[in-house]
């Protein structure tokens, strides 16, 4: 008596190719899910660092705006014109006057010097010379504009951030000359001397699709009356 053959069949084998094939799809569909997932975390946590740089190097900025020594702006001798208007915001375009007090290597636009008693006087450019009792505050005309997708800085427009969808500015102002808290929110800087705070509105893009516009807001207030 001859023994049986023992092996697969042809319908074992093609059931297991099939079962074989699934695994694979099912494996390939799970990395290629985890790999989707992995980009998008990525891509969100890049935009939200080169927002956190840029609205912290704004804060900064906007909080020392109209900050001129230790006398007030009336007060000091050849204050150009743009000093009574420190902060304006007009066609995408965000002007400051700010004092620099980042010790930046750039030459600042003006110095104010001060006995921060009785006298202030405005020169252009840098000022080396002090007298006895005198400070020195160096004074820099900032811009930021939003133009072509990018978020450009200072007359020559250098790029700060690419893939930017918008860039707003609100002014918070209050309701009586004398109150300290914020009314409304306004497009528009009517009186300088109601400013309290600055809104600024951040939207990125990521060029690659792979997450929606992210949409950042912050909120400064002024450390300085504006006049």
């Amino acid at each position: 008596m001859s023994n049986p053959r023992s092996g697969f069949g042809l319908i074992e084998l093609m059931v297991a190719l099939a079962l074989g094939v699934l695994v694979v799809l099912g494996m390939t569909q799970i990395f290629s899910s985890s790999r989707e997932a992995y980009l998008s975390q990525r891509s969100s946590a890049r935009l939200q660092e080169d927002a956190r740089y840029v609205l912290s190097k704004l804060a900064r900025e906007i909080r020392m705006a109209g900050m001129f020594g230790c006398l007030s702006v009336d007060r000091i001798v050849d204050a150009p014109t743009v000093f009574k208007t420190p902060v304006s915001w007009q066609r995408g375009v965000l002007r400051m006057i700010s004092s620099d007090v980042a010790l930046q290597a750039a030459k600042p636009d003006w110095t104010v010097v001060s006995d921060c008693t009785s006298f202030a006087r405005a020169y252009p450019g840098a000022r080396s010379f002090l007298a006895p009792g005198e400070t020195a505050f160096p004074v820099r005309e900032l811009f930021y504009r939003h133009e072509h997708g990018q978020l450009k800085i200072g007359p020559n427009k250098a790029v700060l951030l690419d893939n930017v969808a918008a860039f707003d500015v609100s002014f918070g102002v209050a309701g009586t000359a004398g109150s300290h808290s914020v009314l409304r929110y306004e497009s528009r800087l009517v009186k300088g001397s109601s400013l309290r705070s600055i809104r600024i509105g951040l939207t990125l893009r990521d060029r690659a699709g792979r997450v929606k516009d992210q949409v950042y807001q912050l909120e400064i207030a002024l450390r300085n009356r504006l006049a």
